[in-house]
């Protein structure tokens, strides 16, 4: 919000929540945590509720990009937040076997990775000749039964730049955020960190493992 409101636009952030698949009742949490915030201001949210169509499902995630792209093109910095992907991938699921394409893995079209891609490659960093703007995505997958493994999972992963992987295990355990630190990995890692950050977090990592092993 300070970013915000400091008019420069170098630091101004526009975001922008994309809801798939969630319940009504979640949305208008989400929303009203926003507005607590004052964050409402510079945040757009497009939602396609678990009462919505497959379809809109599935269109939802390419709306809030598109909204985004305009943003960057005109060279603002956004922030997009899919929530969650594993679910625009069940709605395409839904829509390829009414279609009667072949199935593949877990019943999945064999483009569905082709779906995901598509959106996330749409987070980009501009060029300055070209207005300098940017847009950061941040999918957001579920997973059942803490199976990293599974298809969308890995799919997903293997597009980023790295993931956060939180365990509910770890959330009824007290500890939070319930962050595994043996699966979530950085592939941008020291590269972007500070020679001061670097010397603190190198031996984080190990300690937080040997703590967990205990």
């Amino acid at each position: 919000k300070a970013n915000w409101e400091s008019g420069d636009p170098k630091k101004q952030v526009r975001c922008i929540y994309v809801a798939i698949g969630q319940k009504g009742s979640t949305i208008a949490s989400v929303r009203g945590a926003l507005e607590d915030a004052g964050a409402m201001e510079y945040t757009t949210i497009v939602a396609s509720p678990a009462s919505d169509s497959a379809g809109f499902k599935y269109i939802a995630p390419y709306t809030g990009s598109a909204i985004g792209q305009h943003w960057m093109y005109n060279g603002k910095h956004v922030l997009i937040v899919f929530d969650d992907l594993s679910k625009q991938a069940e709605a395409y699921r839904s829509i390829s076997l009414l279609l009667r394409r072949p199935p593949g893995r877990e019943a999945y079209p064999g483009d569905v990775f082709y779906l995901h891609s598509r959106l996330l490659e749409r987070c980009a960093k501009v060029s300055d000749d070209l207005g300098g703007g940017s847009m950061t995505g941040l999918p957001i997958i579920e997973t059942k039964a803490n199976d990293v493994s599974a298809y969308i999972p890995t799919n997903v992963i293997s597009i980023t730049d790295g993931q956060i992987f939180l365990q509910s295990d770890l959330f009824n355990a007290n500890q939070r955020p319930a962050v595994d630190v043996g699966i979530s990995v950085s592939r941008v890692g020291g590269a972007a960190q500070t020679k001061a950050l670097k010397k603190v977090s190198g031996t984080l990592k190990i300690s937080l493992a040997q703590y967990r092993s205990l």
